[in-house]
């Protein structure tokens, strides 16, 4: 078993507070020293409520599952032999209902391109290599998110 920690720091700052009419903005500080500026979705309270230019829980939620996915996608490709130069993956997230009727991410589309080094993987073994990523991802494992996978050529 393994733990991971993550402190989210906020403070008020003098606003009243129960006006409802307090920043969002606040930290993510994590155990290796990165401090992340986090803040609620402009999509979900206005601005200057919200802070455009920090991470809001949302785009975390993707890039999480984004990010797990290519680091077995890189492990399994050197296993095989397969030198990646890059991996790219625009990936999407969608809030919408649930079948509860309560906001979701509801479906995170992954895209990811990658570009090879010397040997190319045929389509079939590009395909197996990243259904084996998303199999073994610790995080879409944990989530009941439709998380999908549409690699680009």
């Amino acid at each position: 078993m393994s733990e991971y920690t993550a402190t989210i720091y906020w403070q008020r700052l003098g606003a009243v507070f129960t006006d409802q009419k307090y920043s969002r903005a606040h930290e993510w500080r994590f155990d290796g020293g990165v401090t992340v500026p986090g803040s609620s979705s402009p999509h979900v309270v206005r601005v200057p409520l919200s802070d455009p230019s920090a991470v809001d829980p949302e785009e975390a939620f993707v890039a999480s599952l984004s990010s797990c996915h290519m680091l077995f996608f890189l492990s399994f490709a050197a296993a095989r032999g397969f030198v990646v130069d890059t991996y790219e993956d625009p990936a999407i997230g969608v809030m919408a209902k649930n079948e509860a009727g309560k906001m979701a991410m509801t479906v995170v589309t992954l895209r990811p391109k990658v570009v090879f080094a010397g040997k190319q993987p045929t389509a079939e073994q590009l395909n197996e290599l990243h259904h084996r990523s998303h199999d073994e991802c610790f995080i879409a494992s944990s989530v009941k998110t439709d998380v999908r996978c549409e690699p680009v050529a």
